[in-house]
Parts: C-alpha cells; sequence; structure tokens
C-alpha cells in the first residue's frame, strides 16, 4: 500500500507500526523517526520562518479569522504519488492542511483512494488512531502489538505513580507569547503523571489565557512545551515574559521546579511520543519514583538560577 500522510503525529504511527517503509509522502512537518526525512514532501507552510511568537500568534489568528490558509497542499504532487491511503485530521486547521483542502484535492485524483480522518481529542483516541491506521492498512495484527507495547509503559508508570505521595499542582502551557494553557489530552497526561492540572481542560482546545491567571493559581509547578518549537526558544520566550510579568516571584519558579520540553517532539503531536512525553512528565513530578526517560536530545531542562 502507497501512503501519504499529511499530519506528522500519524506518521510516528504508522512507523510504530513498522510499516514506514509504505510511505511515499509526507508534511513539511514531518521529522520524525529520521527515516521518513528524505521523502517527497505535499504540504508546505505559507507563515513566515522568521517570525517570533507574537507575531506568529498574530499571523495565525488573522489567517484564521479571515479564513485564510496556513498551509499548501501541493495537488499535483500528490496524483504524481499515486496513493492508496492518504492520512490527514479534522482536529486543528492550525497544526496541518485543512480538511476542506484535502477534499478539494481528491476530487482532482482520477481515481478514489482510501482516506483516514484522524480527530483524536483525548489520549484514549490518540492510541486508538493507531489500531485505526493498522486496520485501514490492512495489518491490524501489528496495530494488536504496538498498541501492548505502548498501554505497558503507560501501566509501568501508573504502577509508580500510585506510591506517590504527594499531588504537585501544575500550569501546562503550549505557547507562551500570549500564552496558551495546553488541552486537548495534556491535561490527562498530567494526571496520570502524578499532578493536578489547574488551567487546561481535558478533551478540550488549548485557550489563551493571561499572565494574570497563571499568578493567581501560583503552581506547585510549571511546564513549557511550545508547540513546534524546541527548547532554545521556549527559554528565550519565557525569560522574556518573566521581565515583562514579574514571574519570579511564582512558587513554580521559586522552589526551581520549571520544566521546558521539546514541543516539536513532545506532547502536541498525536501520536505515540505522547507515551514519552508521560514518561518525562511523570520523571519530572516524581523523580523519586520514575528513572531519567532514555531519549535522543534534549527532551527537557529544569529552570534553576
Amino acid at each position: 500500500m502507497r501512503i501519504v500522510c499529511l499530519l506528522p503525529g500519524a506518521t510516528e504511527l504508522i512507523c510504530e507500526l513498522g510499516l514506514g517503509d509504505s510511505l511515499v509522502g509526507i508534511s513539511h512537518e514531518c521529522d520524525f523517526p529520521e527515516t521518513v526525512t528524505n521523502l517527497p514532501r505535499v504540504t508546505r507552510s505559507l507563515l513566515p520562518n522568521a517570525a517570533d511568537s507574537r507575531e506568529l500568534d498574530r499571523l495565525v489568528s488573522q489567517r484564521t479569522h479571515t479564513q485564510m490558509p496556513l498551509y499548501q497542499l501541493d495537488h499535483e504532487a500528490l496524483i504524481a504519488l499515486q496513493p492508496d491511503l492518504i492520512v490527514t485530521q479534522s482536529l486543528c486547521d492550525v497544526c496541518a492542511v485543512a480538511e476542506q483542502d484535502v477534499q478539494q484535492a481528491l476530487r482532482r485524483l482520477p481515481y478514489r483512494p482510501k482516506v483516514v480522518t484522524l480527530e483524536p481529542t483525548d489520549f484514549r483516541q490518540v492510541l486508538g488512531g493507531l489500531q485505526e491506521l493498522a486496520d485501514a492498512i490492512g495489518e491490524s495484527t501489528q496495530g494488536v502489538r504496538a498498541l501492548k507495547g505502548l498501554q505497558q509503559r503507560l501501566e509501568d508508570i501508573a504502577a509508580r505513580t500510585a506510591l506517590a505521595q504527594t499531588q504537585p499542582t501544575v500550569v501546562f502551557l503550549e505557547w507562551l507569547d500570549p500564552p496558551f494553557s495546553a488541552g486537548h489530552w495534556t491535561p490527562e497526561i498530567v494526571r496520570l503523571a502524578g499532578g493536578r492540572e489547574l488551567l487546561g481542560v481535558a478533551a478540550d482546545r488549548s485557550r489563551r489565557i493571561a499572565w494574570s491567571d497563571v499568578i493567581l493559581a501560583n503552581p506547585e509547578v510549571i511546564a513549557v512545551a511550545c508547540c513546534g518549537y524546541g527548547i532554545p526558544q521556549a527559554l528565550a520566550d519565557w525569560q522574556l515574559q518573566s521581565r515583562l510579568h514579574g514571574l519570579d516571584e511564582l512558587l513554580a519558579v521559586r522552589q526551581q521546579r520549571v520544566f521546558f520540553f521539546d514541543g516539536n517532539a513532545y506532547f502536541n503531536r498525536p501520536g505515540p511520543r505522547l507515551v514519552a512525553s508521560l514518561e518525562w512528565l511523570a520523571y519530572a513530578l516524581h523523580p523519586q519514583l520514575h528513572s531519567r526517560p532514555e531519549g535522543v536530545g534534549p527532551a527537557m531542562v529544569q529552570l534553576v538560577d
């Protein structure tokens, strides 16, 4: 089967199934695992690469309000790849090519490929997408096997977290300028990691908040994973916002419990690395119970004086 995947998290799910060799095309954002990075890319971003966090937020808000696209799908490239299966999403027009653009492209194809549209809003649905993809590809047994492996890791975390004597309060942020509380599956990850999220709402959209909301909540732990950003950019944004809004007096800052995660790799993509995200957060919240996860590159940085 020839697969074109328009969503980074789904590309990771397909590779988790051991079916990466079936991929013939990917989105401009698909960058993991490394084996997919040389595949043809059928989408591109219409946003400037050099824009800072506030400017990106302004451009996204403006384009969303005027119903202008954020990404462009290369119809000719899609036709040339002759996919049997196209994997897309309808959860968030900010995250990937809009579903209506995919439908428009399908009308130009000389045949009708199978389409799987993923729309996970919680952790269970993300993992359910693994089996949905396996079934669509005709490899249901692979799905059962892969899902069992991920669920075993979840059970291992749950068993250790159950021993925790405390449940620290957490504010999890997925953007800093302006601040956004993390929604969808992230509050659930906080709970599974042994924390208590104060501002994010499980299975709901991420939402714009004010720094006064964070100051009023005064959490014991702040976790930051800026969507699409690595740790250096998140740290730079935090330092600027800290100076502007007096964040040094927050309990989490004074106790040195502010953690920055690679938001391009963890927490924001609805794929198998959400399990690794949980492992990292559980370690951050309860290092006496969880070992530091293994991984490639700097997945987490703790803010210290």
